[in-house]
């Protein structure tokens, strides 16, 4: 097969690819968008839980001060009626505080029994509108889970019409190339092959060595760039790259080492010649 033909079949496997790799990760992302309405309906649940148990405990106290309020207000009227048949100073004073301690309880019992009966009567509304309210967040994310089902489903499809067309474009690919490229299109954001322009990889951005940008001009093999690893091939710039291709005009990544060299000594040079002005 020819290098242009490669080429073109690597251009249309990138689209299949990147779009394949795309649609897997939105499928696998999508259910996330649940954990939210999933939490909410979770604290719902554990508010009702709780507001139901403190419900139940304030049923229970108010069943105690109604069965004390009862028994204060016998003590009080038992006391009352014994006033009747009272001979003596002393049973007098006795009977009065007895009634004065029932009058005292009663009041302290009824007052506690109110303030229950308004607890339970707020919590009975809290309940009323926490049951509500799951059973709406219930409904809203079951209906959700039905319209993702649906989207996953859709997006499967999708996922399997591009594996199909996969098959159909990469029987006459070298496997181990194919298996470089998948891998470098889902690491790179979906770019596996890209320009060498004026010598540098439309990829990483990288200047390249004149030899390498050269090999891959010819065309004659399947050239990963040394530094982002995506496939490279040329593509002429706007203004041709006659010049850029002159190894004399352009050097090499070593020459970058000589320039560091020389500017390095030159610094040296001007630190001996100030340090020699300042001893004279």
């Amino acid at each position: 097969m020819a290098m242009d033909e490669v080429f073109a079949k690597l251009r249309t496997l990138q689209d299949i690819l990147s779009g394949k790799f795309k649609l897997e990760q939105e499928i696998e992302e999508i259910p996330k968008d649940l954990l939210t309405q999933e939490e909410l309906l979770t604290r719902l649940k554990k508010t009702f839980i709780e507001k139901n148990q403190e419900y139940e405990r304030a049923r229970v106290a108010e069943s105690e001060f109604r069965n004390l309020l009862v028994e204060a207000e016998s003590a009080r009227e038992k006391a009352e009626k014994n006033m009747d048949v009272i001979s003596t100073q002393r049973e007098y004073e006795a009977l009065d505080k007895e009634i004065r301690d029932a009058s005292e309880k009663e009041q302290q019992y009824r007052k506690e029994l109110q303030r229950e009966e308004r607890v339970i009567s707020e919590l009975d509304e809290q309940i009323k509108q926490n049951t509500a309210l799951i059973e709406q967040q219930e409904a809203e994310l079951e209906q959700r889970r039905r319209g993702i089902e649906a989207l996953i489903a859709e997006k499967k499809q999708k996922t399997e019409e591009l594996g199909e067309e996969e098959k159909n474009l990469t029987p006459d690919l070298d496997p181990e190339v194919l298996f470089k490229f998948e891998r470098i299109i889902k690491n790179k954001g979906g770019k596996g092959i890209v320009a060498i322009r004026s010598g540098v990889c439309m990829g990483c951005h990288m200047i390249l060595p004149v030899q390498f940008a050269n090999d891959v001009r010819t065309g004659e093999e399947i050239v990963f760039c040394p530094y982002c690893s995506r496939i490279l091939f040329y593509e002429e710039s706007e203004e041709g790259e006659e010049d850029f291709f002159n190894a004399e005009d352009a050097g090499s990544l070593s020459d970058l080492d000589d320039m560091e060299d020389e500017e390095y000594d030159d610094d040296e040079e001007e630190e001996e010649k100030a340090d020699a002005d300042y001893e004279e």
